[in-house]
């Protein structure tokens, strides 16, 4: 067999295995007592929702500016209780990466907001990372605990 059927074979038993498991992901029949499946499904096949909130007090005006090596996503200036939100896809093998700034008054952090990791996407609730600027330092929500874990710490200065 030539490489030219090899890897139409190969391309459609990957695509088999991908349609099989979103039509394991697609069905309408409510969950009966077991875990919900979308979570344990590889996290490219999902589209990802990254929030940075502010909670700071006092009114203060938060700067944020998040990136990625391939989309600089702006600079957004939140007050207190708003929030900056972008979805997208990581990809496919690996190696999708967002990170973040933020700042106010005299103090700034710097974070990552995605990468790839187990214990981040348990956090997250596998598509959905709540980053929380507080004024002690940044927080991730952790959803399935329904709690802010303490992230990092503001640092004096501007960057």
């Amino acid at each position: 067999m030539n490489n030219f059927y090899k890897n139409v074979l190969c391309f459609i038993l990957v695509q088999a295995i991908a349609i099989t498991s979103l039509i394991t992901l697609s069905s309408s029949e409510p969950n009966k007592g077991g875990h919900d499946n979308s979570r344990w499904i590889h996290p490219w096949f999902k589209t990802w929702h990254i929030y940075a909130v502010n909670e700071l007090s006092k009114d203060q005006t938060l700067l944020v500016h998040c990136k990625s090596k391939d989309d600089d996503l702006g600079i957004h200036n939140l007050t207190v209780g708003s929030e900056f939100t972008w979805k997208f896809r990581p990809r496919f093998f690996g190696g999708t990466l967002f990170w973040c700034y933020m700042a106010y008054d005299n103090l700034h952090a710097s974070f990552k907001a995605f990468w790839d990791d187990q214990a981040l996407y348990n956090v997250c609730d596998w598509g959905t990372c709540f980053w929380i600027a507080k004024d002690d330092g940044i927080y991730i929500r952790n959803i399935p605990k329904n709690r802010d874990d303490y992230y990092c710490n503001w640092e004096q200065g501007g960057l």
